[in-house]
């Protein structure tokens, strides 16, 4: 792609998200979402390969759904309350379709079907940017309005959510369809939270966001699109093997790493809340995707030589991918646990 139009298309994706948060109007803030979308599609049909395409189609169509149903909310709340303001959603008809339209913007379940296709026609670059920051600006509508939505509509979209990312998961090979499923199950543990402690909800986002963009930083350095291939990270660079391997771990949410921290303050605040049986299922939930981490960490780390693989050896191309970005978010996706008590004095 030519580099003026990449410039052009990146600072177009920085607009969208800073307008949507800028913005008290829901004309401005839909304006914003809609820049975002235009600005991605580009990026994702930049391959010119039939799966791409489809991709790039099917998340055009979703989208624009979704923007609809905004600002056919937004419209309805103006017409019965005459409030155009993001912060006086008042009627409860308006405030189920927006929240309804922005769970299909960031695939929260039962609204997810298209993000394991979309991600899985993309290279994974973009896929990076259609699992972080694609979910921003959806995500600080979401929190502004949540307090007018009804809480069991979204404690029932944070737990399907966690459900259904970690079941949906189980039986895949392809790693972006299983980052996609992983995405799924991170936004359910934020929005389950949202009603009680926004400042977790960010700090969920905030984690995921470095934990995720390390893991599709690793698979992109290693060439790896599916389990099979991960078989030989090892024996090409064993360092990035294990970064990978913890990383993954820390998708999981185990101790020490820094995926635990989210995870361990959100069961801790359902706890609070008196909430025992919805903080049960959270963690196992939790489980589930753990398993299919485990599956990765096991592709990558026990299956080494003399153990024979049953994939072919990939040609082994230069890499020009420059590591440091990688090496700060790895930093962070692994060793942010011990400054928990800071991050919380930070956050609340």
């Amino acid at each position: 792609m030519n580099p003026y139009v990449l410039v052009i298309l990146l600072s177009s994706l920085g607009l969208g998200t800073t307008l949507t948060f800028a913005s008290s109007h829901w004309l401005l803030a839909w304006m914003g979402l809609e820049i975002n979308t235009l600005a991605i599609i580009p990026l994702m049909a930049q391959q010119h390969h039939p799966r791409a395409v489809e991709a790039t189609t099917k998340y055009f169509l979703t989208q624009a759904t979704a923007a609809a149903m905004i600002l056919f909310a937004a419209t309805t709340n103006a017409w019965i309350m005459g409030e155009w303001d993001i912060n006086s959603l008042s009627h409860p008809l308006a405030s189920t379709l927006v929240i309804a339209a922005l769970a299909l913007k960031i695939g929260l379940a039962p609204v997810h079907f298209w993000l394991p296709e979309v991600l899985q026609g993309l290279d994974l670059l973009t896929g990076l940017i259609l699992s972080t920051w694609q979910k921003l600006a959806p995500f600080a509508l979401i929190i502004q309005v949540a307090p007018t939505v009804d809480p069991f509509l979204l404690s029932s979209l944070g737990l399907l959510s966690t459900l259904v990312g970690g079941w949906g998961g189980l039986n895949q090979t392809q790693l972006r369809k299983i980052l996609a499923y992983s995405s799924i199950a991170h936004m359910g543990w934020m929005i389950i939270i949202l009603q009680f402690s926004p400042q977790l909800t960010l700090l969920a986002l905030g984690t995921y966001i470095f934990m995720t963009t390390t893991a599709f930083l690793s698979f992109k350095m290693s060439l790896a699109t599916k389990i099979s291939s991960l078989s030989m990270a090892w024996a090409k660079s064993p360092t990035l093997a294990v970064t990978t391997t913890l990383v993954l771990l820390s998708l999981g949410g185990l101790p020490p790493l820094t995926g635990f921290m989210p995870k361990w303050l959100i069961l801790q605040e359902l706890a609070k809340q008196e909430l025992p049986l919805t903080a049960t299922i959270m963690a196992l939930a939790a489980l589930l995707s753990l398993y299919f981490y485990l599956r990765l960490c096991y592709a990558m780390a026990l299956t080494i030589s003399p153990t024979t693989t049953n994939s072919i050896l990939p040609w082994r191309t230069p890499n020009t991918q420059s590591s440091l970005t990688l090496a700060l978010t790895s930093t962070i996706a692994l060793g942010l646990l011990p400054i928990t008590p800071a991050i919380l004095t930070l956050v609340t």
